[in-house]
């Protein structure tokens, strides 16, 4: 398979996620169901977490036990300075970024103008947040592409395309992640913002295809897993105080909704023996 076949299909295994974000275009007509939604969106999101972390801990122990067998200490202290690093740097810069975009502007004006200032206010943090997603996902996807171009340059051809058949899989359900705080908050992107937010989440999977079939990096496996794990924890804390606001118990059967629907996905991947 030629380089610009596997790139190709790194492509659409990433574009996938275009197929859950037309959800957000859909008005929901009870409290009820954009709860549900919401919770929905971080139940998936700490599957992603569960899983990004795992996959990122499995090469720090990698690295720990090659460090005690052949004395390879350099590259463990390496591997923990990017785990941590990373995980810290996609944590509070998201959080940074957040705060900025919260400050108070100078009012518009009494009454009505004051309402709409309010109203125009829950909508930007709504699309602030589902974007923080977006990019979020896009730093795990990136990963993602990554075991794809190293499948495919290690000559492993069917398993990479069963790889890409598993993440497209997986992608398609993290649309709805993205849109989840959008639908709570009664907002409705429009098509553009819609194929940015996908651009962003999904496009990386293509780029990372492309990298990873001529390059091979624990450094930057682990570095773009932590950056996604930070960045997810912290717009899954901001789900979940949505989530307490409108109703909590109905959150936490849409966590558990979201999470078993990433778990089903991800056991796609595990069957295609990755």
């Amino acid at each position: 398979m030629s380089s610009i076949q596997v790139a190709v299909l790194g492509a659409i295994a990433g574009l996938t996620i275009f197929l859950g974000l037309p959800v957000g275009r859909i008005r929901a007509r009870t409290g009820s169901l954009k709860t549900f939604l919401n919770g929905l969106s971080a139940g998936i999101l700490v599957f992603l977490l569960v899983d990004i972390l795992e996959n990122a801990g499995g090469v720090l122990q990698d690295s720990l036990a090659r460090a005690q067998s052949s004395g390879a200490w350099a590259h463990f202290a390496g591997i923990t300075a990017v785990f941590v690093g990373g995980f810290a740097v996609g944590l509070l810069s998201l959080l940074s970024m957040g705060k900025a975009m919260r400050r108070p502007r100078s009012s518009l004006g009494p009454g009505a103008m004051a309402y709409a200032e309010t109203a125009l206010g829950e909508r930007n943090e709504a699309l602030r947040l589902a974007m923080a997603i977006a990019v979020g996902i896009g730093l795990h996807n990136f990963s993602e592409g990554l075991a794809i171009g190293q499948s495919a340059n290690a000559g492993e051809i069917s398993l990479a395309v069963l790889l890409i058949i598993g993440f497209g899989l997986h992608n398609a359900t993290e649309g709805f992640g993205i849109v989840g705080p959008l639908t709570a908050a009664d907002v409705r992107p429009t098509w553009s913002w819609l194929l940015l937010a996908g651009l962003v989440a999904g496009g990386p999977t293509f780029l990372g295809t492309v990298v990873g079939n001529g390059v091979t990096s624990p450094y930057l496996f682990v570095g773009c897993l932590t950056l996604a794990a930070g960045a997810i924890l912290c717009v899954v804390g901001e789900l979940f105080a949505v989530g307490r606001k409108l109703s909590w118990d109905v959150t936490m059967w849409g966590v558990l909704a979201g999470f078993v629907l990433g778990l089903a996905t991800e056991l796609v991947v595990i069957a295609a023996g990755a």
